[in-house]
C-alpha cells in the first residue's frame, strides 16, 4: 500500500470516530437536528427495543420525541473500525446512563455501525444498538 493510500485510511478512520464521538455528544446535549444530520439520507437507526427507524427524517421525528422527554448520556469506548473503501464497518462499546419518565437507569452494551462515505463526509449507514444489560440504576 502506497503512502497516499495509508494517509487516506487515516483520515478515513480518524473522521468515522469523530462520527461516532459527535453521535454521543448531539445525544448528550439532545440535539435532534444534528445527530439525525449524522445519519445517510437512507440511514437507519435500530435500538433493539422496537422497529428501527428508516431513514433521516424518521430519526428526527423520534429523538425530537425522546428527547423532549427523556435524558440520555452514552460514553462510548474501544471503537473497532474495518474499513471497506467508501464503505466501512464498526464496534464501539458503551456505557449508558439515562433519565427515563423520571428513573435513573443505566447500562452498557456496544453498536454495530455500517458507515458510508458520502459528499457531505462519512455518515451512519446503519446503527444498531446491543445492550447487555439496562435497567434502574443498582439492578
Amino acid at each position: 500500500m502506497g503512502n497516499n493510500a495509508e494517509l487516506q485510511e487515516v483520515i478515513s478512520e480518524s473522521a468515522i470516530r469523530d462520527l461516532v464521538r459527535r453521535y454521543a455528544h448531539c445525544v448528550w446535549q439532545k440535539d435532534a437536528a444534528v445527530a439525525a444530520e449524522l445519519f445517510a439520507e437512507d440511514g437507519v437507526m435500530d435500538t433493539g427495543d422496537r422497529p428501527p427507524l428508516e431513514g433521516r427524517a424518521a430519526i428526527l421525528r423520534e429523538y425530537t420525541q425522546t428527547f423532549e422527554t427523556s435524558g440520555f448520556y452514552p460514553f462510548l469506548h474501544n471503537h473497532v473500525i474495518d474499513l471497506l473503501g467508501d464503505r466501512a464497518s464498526g464496534t464501539a462499546y458503551i456505557e449508558l446512563r439515562a433519565e427515563v419518565d423520571g428513573v435513573r437507569m443505566e447500562g452498557y452494551g456496544w453498536y454495530e455501525d455500517e458507515y458510508v462515505q458520502t459528499p457531505a463526509g462519512w455518515k451512519f449507514q446503519r446503527r444498531r444498538l446491543n445492550l447487555a444489560h439496562y435497567g434502574p440504576v443498582g439492578s
